[in-house]
């Protein structure tokens, strides 16, 4: 299980949209650290998905990172990393989007557990 580096505790982190970004950081969120990396990525159109791959393993490599957000319809374009993922630590959690609401046929890890207790 990974551990945080800092001491004081372990992040959450995000990849997700403006309106979504807005309310967690509001919440008090995000973070920059010293080399300043930050805890999120907000995507738009002009994000590619290059770029969203590459914070994803960015944030799942992170050994401060104990939770990773995600949106619906940010996880739909890289559903190959997602499903290839298996650490425990960071979680990975599907949430929906402002335009998007939560479909739970798409999200990967209910699909996991759904398996695991023998449900279709």
């Amino acid at each position: 299980m990974a551990a945080p580096t800092s001491g004081e505790g372990s992040l959450l982190a995000m990849i997700v949209d403006s309106d979504t970004a807005t309310g967690l950081l509001l919440t008090g969120v995000g973070q920059v650290d010293i080399r300043k990396r930050t805890n999120f990525l907000i995507v738009d159109d002009k994000t590619s998905q290059a770029r969203i791959e590459e914070a994803f393993k960015e944030f799942t490599n992170r050994e401060d990172v104990a939770v990773l957000l995600i949106n619906q319809v940010i996880a739909g374009m890289i559903r190959h990393l997602l499903d290839a993922y298996n650490k425990p630590v960071p979680a990975i959690l599907e949430i929906p989007s402002k335009d998007a609401p939560y479909d739970p046929s798409q999200d990967s890890v209910l699909q996991r557990v759904r398996f695991m207790f023998g449900e279709s």
